[in-house]
């Protein structure tokens, strides 16, 4: 199946489901920045917080059945993720920008810092995005939801 009829076909579906359930949205597809293959399906609502749920459990569930509808229909292995009102990449920049601060807080004041518990999905933006600095070192502690992201400098390591 071609690109752009499993783009209609992802949009067809996920806007088929949040019908369903009772919603008004539209939907926009792009590619993800930083990866070609993954294919971004954001749904334009006004309900949007039902939609997301507390901390984004919701959109995690709605993605889950999403990619199980698809994986029956889409033959072709489809690599994509469902956002609401681009919450995924608002909580994604907020994430890198308060690893890239903690981070410089270790480089300056020598000593590590433990931060917030985070979802698996977090603590690897983090992991990703710090281990561009050559300066410090993270490692994730911690069992279940409360695991978190240790960032020390790489003198102390």
């Amino acid at each position: 199946m071609e690109q752009e009829n499993v783009e209609q076909e992802i949009v067809a579906i996920v806007k088929g489901l949040i019908s369903k359930m009772g919603f008004v949205s539209s939907i926009e597809m792009k590619k993800a920045e930083e990866d070609e293959d993954v294919i971004i399906c954001n749904i334009k609502t006004e309900d949007s917080s039902f939609l997301i749920g507390q901390y984004g459990l919701n959109l995690q569930s709605l993605q889950h059945i999403a990619r199980v509808i698809i994986r029956k229909k889409i033959i072709q292995p489809v690599n994509f993720i469902l956002d609401v009102n681009s919450y995924r990449q608002e909580k994604k920049d907020s994430v890198v920008r308060l690893a890239r601060n903690l981070a410089e807080e270790v480089i300056s004041g020598k000593s590590e810092i433990v931060m917030r518990p985070m979802t698996a999905y977090e603590r690897r933006i983090v992991h990703m995005e710090l281990s561009k600095n050559d300066r410090i070192k993270t490692e994730s502690i911690g069992e279940g939801e409360s695991r978190r992201i240790v960032i020390k400098p790489i003198e102390i390591v």
